[in-house]
């Protein structure tokens, strides 16, 4: 089963830790300090919002789609997937037009226009732990990377350590 990065959303500060390690990752020094001075300077290629009305910051970052709407919508082809399920145009960039279709198509509004090159999340930024570089960076674990169901265990076990503090939970085998 493929890893993807999930959100915790009640435990984001909207910190934007994220966003930073997501940028120094792609920049070409990946060092932080260094990065802020690069020309051109490094794009994030996720982004955290923050919604008032409930008061709560809402990390978006590509979900690399099964049904991926961006790749069907590459007029040149130059979207795709790679073998371990990750949708990128990484490999020939240059190939992209500029038309935006993926853009257009994304329904969660992760792909954004660069000069004439649409960026988005590549996990091109995985440590030495394979771990993306903003799961690593969230102070407070807002995004987990696993599986659906390693998620689904973790919701389940953030629930109960919630509503029953007085029990330790032990998750069932299975």
């Amino acid at each position: 089963m493929k890893k993807e990065i999930f959100v915790r959303y009640e435990r984001c500060l909207g910190c934007r830790s994220c966003e930073l390690a997501c940028a120094t990752a792609h920049s070409h020094s990946r060092d932080f300090l260094t990065a802020i001075w690069e020309e051109p300077a490094p794009k994030k290629r996720l982004f955290v919002d923050r919604f008032t009305a409930g008061e709560i910051n809402i990390p978006m970052v590509c979900r690399h789609c099964t049904e991926a709407y961006c790749i069907n919508a590459c007029i040149t082809g130059v979207m795709h997937r790679r073998e371990e399920g990750v949708v990128t145009n990484l490999g020939s960039p240059q190939r992209c037009v500029g038309c935006w279709m993926c853009v257009m198509a994304c329904p969660y509004g992760v792909i954004r226009p660069d000069n004439k090159v649409a960026i988005k999340c590549d996990r091109e930024c995985l440590d030495e732990t394979g771990t993306p570089a903003c799961v690593s960076a969230c102070p407070t674990k807002a995004l987990v990377y696993a599986t659906a169901e390693e998620f689904d265990r973790l919701r389940r076990e953030d629930y109960q350590k919630q509503a029953f503090p007085q029990w330790t939970a032990t998750p069932a085998a299975g």
